[in-house]
């Protein structure tokens, strides 16, 4: 599940803004949905099925609480589409994006650099398979076989787990040393030279998101306190909702 978070969070971010969304939405309707939400999520995964977004958002909230993060007024009321797109998923951020693709996929939602440097804290949980930084480790470019911003030791761990020919599909890296826990140790990772992904030492890179790199590192408070501000403008966002699904697999 934590593995999941940030791809999945960053998928919300695909759309504009809507204003029917309310955090009380269901309190006259549905006054049971926090419970029921959490019961077929957790059924859902267990038997390895697609779970709604609307639904996730909700069930995050919970898990960052879990995982010792803060907590927040889920914005909720988010109409399901009509019509599925797979190509949608190619807007998604990419782990080898640079700074500059970071700020242009962010803005287009109408999200700011600190939204992006808060939201990338989602980081602080969940594991990467070798795959998503191998760009890092091997063949970096024509002067480095490894990217020269990792710490040469941390960048060694991870080649060690992730050979160049890799066979075991499951070996990866946790997303940082305290990778089930909600805190702002990736940040100081980031500062370290021990980030995982090309689009974590990204934020590194230019005066802006460095500066909010070093103040959450600083201030898990100061963290805490953005993430929550950047999740509920992002849990915001909403697409051309039409109905509420009777089958979340299909239309109605």
């Amino acid at each position: 599940m934590l593995a999941l978070v940030f791809v999945l969070v960053i998928s919300w971010v695909l759309s504009p803004f809507a204003a029917a969304l309310s955090t009380n939405y269901y309190d006259h309707t549905c006054p049971e949905v926090e419970s029921i939400i959490t019961r077929v999520v957790k059924k859902a995964m267990m038997n390895d099925k697609t779970v709604p977004a609307a639904l996730l958002r909700m069930h995050f909230h919970d898990c960052f609480i879990r995982s010792g993060g803060p907590s927040w007024n889920v914005p909720k009321g988010r109409k399901d589409g009509r019509i599925s797109k797979a190509t949608e998923t190619v807007r998604l951020p990419d782990p080898t994006f640079n700074i500059s693709q970071l700020q242009q996929s962010f803005s287009k939602r109408g999200l700011s650099l600190e939204d992006l440097v808060a939201l990338s804290g989602g980081h602080t949980l969940g594991f990467a398979h070798c795959s998503s930084f191998q760009n890092r480790i091997h063949n970096f470019n024509s002067t480095h076989d490894v990217d020269p911003s990792l710490q040469p030791s941390f960048a060694a761990s991870l080649r060690k787990v992730c050979p160049m020919h890799n066979k075991v599909r499951s070996a990866g890296s946790g997303l940082d040393s305290s990778a089930i826990t909600f805190d702002n140790i990736y940040y100081k990772r980031i500062i370290l030279g021990k980030s995982i992904f090309s689009s974590d030492e990204a934020l590194s890179t230019a005066t802006t998101t460095k500066a909010l790199v070093s103040k959450f590192a600083n201030s898990q408070e100061e963290f805490y306190t953005a993430f929550v501000k950047s999740m509920i403008k992002m849990s915001s966002i909403s697409g051309s909702g039409k109905e509420i699904r009777l089958n979340c697999r299909v239309v109605n």
